[in-house]
């Protein structure tokens, strides 16, 4: 790696620290370092003033970081982000398992609403259901843990979509309603997936299976990319309009936890796509 060779003074106040006290601070000023840098190449300067130290401090930190890979230096721009923290965002990534991440959230979930909540993703152009917590009422459903469904007549389905453009929704549309799926009109399928797309959520209005409701919402993964989804399901007696509405902004809460448990961020928005 190359490391920062340009001069820079000690710093007398870290002599007085103690080993544990000095080596606590340094991981903490390490972290920090990171998040300084997160927007790109900065020099020296920018950067001692912006973590708030002498510039030899900074330049002993930033060395120290750049050994380890976690930092790169390049002679006219600055500091920037290393290759060891894109090896380790992988394998964070490949190592995460969203039904076990999922699950907690998802169980408090269904504490709250004493309904049944799934999880799902994309298997193709199939909602697969991969994980499934009953709810506290006497209703039957008959979603199954591996259970395959069309992406167009279910909430989890529509939740997965929300991302994709018109020309996505109709191709999926024809596909489902030539392979058997519900029959739905394509209008009022259309204008509905155009008001969940607005508001991040999306519904299963009895149209998957009857007198069964459900509200749903996707779940991303660090890069903003819709990986899963969520849903909350029970049946149309207990999912009226008005409740549906309540439950909308708790599912898509807890989607986003979910989501943040992953690595997203609010800040992290995928390609904006048009809807045509």
């Amino acid at each position: 790696m190359r490391r920062d060779t340009s001069n820079a003074e000690s710093d007398p106040a870290e002599k007085k620290a103690g080993p544990k006290v000095q080596g606590s601070q340094t991981l903490i000023r390490g972290l920090d370092m990171l998040d300084k840098v997160i927007d790109g190449p900065i020099k020296l300067a920018e950067l001692s003033a912006r973590m708030g130290l002498t510039r030899s401090t900074t330049h002993r930190l930033a060395n120290a970081l750049i050994d380890r890979g976690f930092l790169t230096y390049l002679p006219r721009d600055g500091y920037q982000l290393g290759p060891k923290l894109i090896q380790l965002g992988f394998l964070a990534q490949s190592q995460a398992d969203i039904v076990q991440i999922a699950r907690p959230r998802m169980e408090e979930l269904a504490t709250r609403t004493e309904d049944t909540v799934h999880l799902g993703r994309l298997d193709g152009e199939l909602a697969l259901y991969l994980d499934k917590i009953p709810g506290r009422r006497r209703v039957e459903i008959s979603s199954r843990i591996g259970d395959r469904q069309p992406l167009t007549s279910t909430g989890l389905g529509k939740a997965l979509l929300i991302d994709g453009n018109e020309a996505e929704w109709e191709r999926i549309f024809q596909s489902d309603q030539a392979q058997g799926a519900p029959r739905a009109d394509r209008e009022t399928w259309f204008e509905r997936m155009r008001g969940y797309a607005e508001a991040g959520h999306a519904y299963d209005l009895e149209e998957n299976e009857d007198l069964i409701r459900c509200v749903a919402a996707p779940v991303r993964d660090v890069s903003g990319k819709i990986v899963a989804a969520i849903s909350v399901s029970s049946a149309a007696q207990y999912m009226d309009d008005e409740r549906m509405a309540e439950l909308s902004s708790e599912v898509r809460d807890t989607a986003q936890q979910i989501s943040t448990d992953l690595g997203w961020s609010p800040d992290v928005r995928p390609p904006r796509r048009s809807r045509r």
